[in-house]
């Protein structure tokens, strides 16, 4: 069972909470943070430069990826552009489609061999990922995020269809792979095991990191601890 410091998987912090972000940022093993508009949403941002400028100042040294929230494609390009602005740390996040199922894959490349840094987010396809890497492929420093928590929730085994997408990815200087959405710690073993680049997890998820490779006689005896410790807490009789 290997410890944290022996994956070769690069582990993101993905939230919109500052105070929760500046947390993992003093944790070395965090070596990047990815957001979203539903948890910029959740966590209550109403100012998104505003916000986006304060992560940047506060995170200036590791990568950090905001995404565009316009359905309109020439106003995404417009959005990325702007997004690409706030530092050279920062990664555009760019839908694979827009609501109305038109690919961005057109978008993506003017916007990588421009100079942006891409995020290509919502792929569940080992099509997509062709398209999208044939797009990125020369250009500047990008990432493919397969949703592959959302696979599994379909009932599909994501790790197949991921370590595929490893390998069409295998050959590119300038892309890397994210395995998204994780739904449980297994997944970042999961992720390491096939060669994955990056995995993006909450902190809940994270939060169970220092529990890698514990011992399961002591985990199993810390269980009866627990059950035993709330029973008397709630003061059971029978």
């Amino acid at each position: 069972m290997k410890s944290v410091t022996d994956l070769r998987i690069k582990i993101f912090g993905d939230g919109a909470e500052l105070p929760g972000m500046l947390a993992l940022y003093r944790q070395p093993y965090i070596r990047g943070f990815t957001t979203n508009p539903t948890l910029m949403n959740k966590a209550g941002i109403r100012d998104y430069r505003a916000f986006a400028k304060e992560v940047v100042a506060a995170i200036p040294d590791r990568p950090v990826s905001f995404e565009v929230f316009t359905d309109e494609l020439d106003e995404m390009e417009r959005q990325a552009r702007e997004i690409a602005t706030c530092g050279d740390n920062v990664y555009a996040k760019i839908p694979v489609t827009n609501t109305r199922r038109e690919p961005t894959y057109d978008l993506i490349d003017r916007l990588s061999h421009g100079g942006v840094k891409v995020n290509v987010t919502a792929v569940m396809t080992l099509a997509q990922v062709q398209d999208i890497v044939a797009r990125l492929r020369g250009g500047a420093a990008s990432c493919v995020s397969v949703f592959a928590g959302r696979i599994a929730d379909t009932g599909r085994d994501p790790v197949p269809i991921m370590a595929a997408a490893v390998e069409l990815l295998r050959k590119e200087r300038n892309i890397e792979l994210i395995w998204a959405s994780p739904r449980e710690l297994l997944n970042i073993l999961q992720a390491d095991e096939i060669g994955c680049h990056i995995i993006t997890a909450t902190q809940d998820i994270l939060g169970k990191l220092p529990g890698v490779g514990k011992d399961l006689d002591e985990y199993s005896l810390e269980t009866v601890r627990m059950f035993y410790n709330d029973a008397q807490r709630a003061g059971f009789t029978l």
